[in-house]
């Protein structure tokens, strides 16, 4: 796994990259076949590569020698009761994320905040939703605690949380409610208040649990 990880790393290998083949591995790390296999089958389960049938393997996340990967596993069967307990784990990561970054953002931080905010805004007022921009915007913020483990704890968290909105909660007004406290979040951090970032943040969770719990009846 470390000797994979350091080959994709100095390899220059990106996300959407395809990994060379299983015969190129095995020559480029003096491993054999069956080892190069197992080592593939683990990183698809730890959502790191993707095989496509026909075409090869593609990498999905940056990786190298020193990457350590912890899956977070979510059971369908049991998924409102499982979503509402990522929430408890989100408010105490997000909630201190928040409160460091209006600590430690720099001008170029906040910056940055209110590009993804500005654009999170104008899709938002277009099409009333905006995942996607919402999702940058907060890792902007998790970019500004200079903590690299909280953009990688909390990205992975919420693409396991994210990806049961289409089914079963197909509702393009998710969490809607929430919008109006993105700018009073931006707000605080740029005004280096830690704790209105913080009660911001929780504020925004408290919505999405309200949201969870109704639709899910």
């Amino acid at each position: 796994m470390r000797a994979i990880g350091g080959f994709i790393a100095s390899s220059g290998l990106q996300p959407g990259d395809q990994l060379p083949t299983e015969r190129q591995l095995m020559q480029a790390l003096a491993v054999g076949r069956s080892t190069v296999r197992e080592v593939i089958r683990k990183l698809q389960a730890l959502g790191v590569v993707e095989s496509r049938k026909g075409s090869g393997t593609y990498l999905l996340r940056g990786m190298s020698a020193d990457t350590i990967h912890v899956p977070l596993v979510i059971d369908a069967a049991l998924l409102r009761d499982r979503l509402l307990q990522t929430l408890d784990v989100r408010r105490g990561l997000e909630g201190e994320a928040s409160a460091l970054a209006a600590l430690r953002a720099t001008p170029q931080d906040v910056a940055i905040i209110e590009a993804k905010l500005n654009a999170m805004e104008a899709v938002h007022l277009v099409k009333g939703t905006s995942g996607r921009e919402d999702l940058a915007f907060h890792l902007a913020i998790y970019d500004a605690t200079h903590n690299p483990l909280f953009g990688q704890l909390l990205e992975q968290m919420r693409e396991a949380f994210e990806s049961f909105f289409e089914e079963p909660f197909d509702r393009p007004d998710f969490a809607r409610r929430s919008f109006p406290f993105h700018r009073e979040l931006f707000n605080a951090i740029a005004c280096h208040d830690p704790d209105t970032a913080r009660q911001k943040t929780l504020a925004i969770l408290e919505i999405v649990e309200e949201d969870i719990k109704d639709m899910s009846r």
